[in-house]
C-alpha cells in the first residue's frame, strides 16, 4: 500500500466526524510532554542511488562476517545463499503464491521440498526426512512427539540445554499432553556434553535431541 498522507480538509472531515474539534483533541489521552511539538530531526529526501550509498555506508561501520569469524549463536548463524537460488525463485514455474496442496500447479514446490528432503535423508543417514514443517522448534517438538508415539511406550526426551531456548520452549509446551516426558541434560563449555547424555539414556527413553550449531554457535 502507497503512503498518502491525509490533506487538510480530510482531516478535518474526520475529526467532524468523530465530534472532535482538533487533532489535540484527538490524541488528549497522550500526556503532553510525550507528544511532539515540532518535525521531526529528518535529512531531505534522497534518490535511489543515493539512498543505496549512504545506507552502504553506515553498512561498512559495522563489523561484518565476511571478514571476521562469526560466533554469534542463538540462530544468527553465517548462511551462504549460491547465486542460482534467487533466479530459480523468480521462475513462476518453480515459485508460485499456491501451496503444495494444489499439485498441478504447484510442481516447482513439491520439486523443492523433494530435493530437500533427498539431500538431508544423504546427510545425515535417515530412511526418511519430513519437510513443511514451520520452523526448527515446531519440527523439533514433532520428531520427539513421533519418536514417543511409536509404540514402543517410551516417553523420555533427553536433551541438552545448549539446544536453543525458544525451541525448548516449544518442546516443554509438547508435555502438557502427557505424551512425552523432557530430561535436560545440562552442557559443557558450550558444548552438548554426550557423555552425561548417554548416561541419561535408558529403557524408557525415546530419542536423544543435540543441536549443531547449538545455541552458542
Amino acid at each position: 500500500m502507497k503512503y498518502t498522507p491525509n490533506p487538510t480538509p480530510v482531516v478535518e472531515e474526520m475529526l467532524n466526524i468523530l465530534g472532535l474539534n482538533s487533532l489535540d483533541e484527538l490524541f488528549s489521552d497522550i500526556d503532553a510532554d510525550l507528544r511532539v511539538k515540532s518535525g521531526l530531526r529528518l535529512p531531505p529526501g534522497m534518490g535511489e542511488m543515493e539512498l543505496h550509498r549512504h545506507i552502504k555506508s553506515l553498512a561498512a561501520k559495522n563489523i561484518n562476517t565476511e571478514d571476521f569469524p562469526s560466533f554469534l549463536g542463538a540462530g544468527a548463524y553465517d548462511h551462504y545463499i549460491p547465486a542460482p537460488v534467487e533466479q530459480l525463485l523468480l521462475r513462476s514455474e518453480f515459485y508460485t503464491a499456491y501451496t503444495p496442496y494444489q499439485p498441478e500447479i504447484s510442481q516447482g514446490i513439491l520439486q523443492s521440498i523433494f530435493e530437500y528432503q533427498t539431500l538431508i535423508c544423504k546427510l545425515t543417514g535417515l530412511d526418511v526426512s519430513n519437510a513443511s514443517l514451520y520452523d526448527g522448534g515446531s519440527a523439533l517438538a514433532e520428531a520427539c512427539s513421533l519418536a514417543c508415539m511409536s509404540g514402543k511406550g517410551r516417553r523420555k526426551v533427553v536433551i541438552s540445554d545448549t539446544v536453543h531456548p525458544e525451541y525448548l520452549q516449544i518442546l516443554k509446551a509438547y508435555t502438557l499432553s502427557g505424551r512425552l516426558e523432557v530430561v535436560l541434560v545440562p552442557g559443557r563449555n558450550g558444548c552438548a556434553d554426550i557423555e552425561a547424555m548417554a548416561a541419561a539414556v535408558d529403557n524408557e527413553t525415546a530419542c536423544a535431541v543435540i543441536q549443531q550449531p547449538n545455541f552458542y554457535g
